[in-house]
């Protein structure tokens, strides 16, 4: 497991911006015995059992979701047992057109540090006409209910699938995200797999590098739609950071938390008042 778990760097990555792309993840003849599989879609498994116990070891997905990097993946972010959530393929047909769909799916996911993943895996080659799917990176800290904010059709930041088969992106269940149009005649499918996490997600990844002085400046990371909330979207980074890399003092620059969390002492905070000794004045 060791030789495939993210490093911290990546890791930091993902606490910044909610999801990371490995190309050609998935070897092609693989890929292709998925695709088949996707056409012929069977509805969802045992929702909230084990993932290994859930997942059929017989068939092109399994393999698939089961390979080294893979599981990797999933350890560094989850740790050992997930539970199954939910799948599905994901298919936008050729020559679709289709309006804004920016939507978030955990709508009611208010946990805090503990978050889902969702894997993202594009068994054909996705170029740009294509329509590939779209995450507006680090909206991972702005809970809305699921498509209020579907009106949205531009964001400064946006990316999308632009990949070859095999690519897969791993992101955090909370992230804005939506389908785009297909200008192409070839269906596009996308296949989606939601994991949760039975153990706190603290230092499951590699972290030999976790004091590289780069961490501060990847958290640090502005992706444009931020503007003036820049700073208040850094400050969830650091504290689900602090958890994750199990390091709860951590900071960036010249303590930057610190003028939140900093209480004079003899000055106890009740009910958000500073208690005053009135006959010392």
């Amino acid at each position: 497991m060791k030789d495939n778990r993210l490093t911290a760097k990546e890791m930091a990555r993902f606490v910044a911006s909610g999801y990371l792309r490995f190309e050609e993840m998935v070897p092609k003849d693989l890929c292709a015995a998925c695709l088949e599989e996707m056409r012929e879609h069977k509805g969802y498994l045992a929702v909230g059992t084990p993932f290994e116990q859930t997942w059929p070891k017989d068939t092109a997905l399994g393999e698939a979701f089961r390979l080294p990097q893979v599981q990797g993946l999933i350890h560094s972010l989850l740790g050992p047992d997930p539970l199954y959530d939910h799948h599905g393929p994901h298919l936008v047909k050729g020559g679709h057109m289709q309006g804004p769909d920016m939507h978030q799916d955990s709508v009611i996911d208010f946990r805090v540090n503990y978050f889902d993943i969702q894997l993202s895996f594009f068994p054909t080659d996705t170029p740009d006409e294509m329509g590939g799917t779209f995450l507006v990176p680090g909206t991972q800290f702005r809970n809305v209910r699921t498509s209020e904010i579907d009106f949205y059709q531009q964001m400064r930041g946006k990316i999308w699938a632009m990949c070859p088969a095999g690519t897969m992106y791993v992101w955090n269940t909370r992230v804005w995200h939506g389908a785009r149009s297909n200008h192409t005649e070839q269906d596009r499918f996308m296949y989606k797999l939601r994991l949760n996490p039975t153990r706190p997600q603290v230092r499951h990844f590699d972290t030999s590098d976790l004091d590289d002085s780069e961490i501060g400046q990847i958290l640090n990371t502005q992706h444009g739609w931020e503007g003036n909330e820049h700073r208040y979207e850094l400050m969830q980074r650091v504290q689900l950071w602090r958890f994750v890399s199990g390091q709860p003092d951590y900071d960036i620059g010249e303590r930057f938390m610190r003028r939140i969390e900093y209480r004079p002492e003899g000055l106890p905070v009740l009910d958000g008042t500073i208690a005053v000794n009135i006959e010392e004045h």
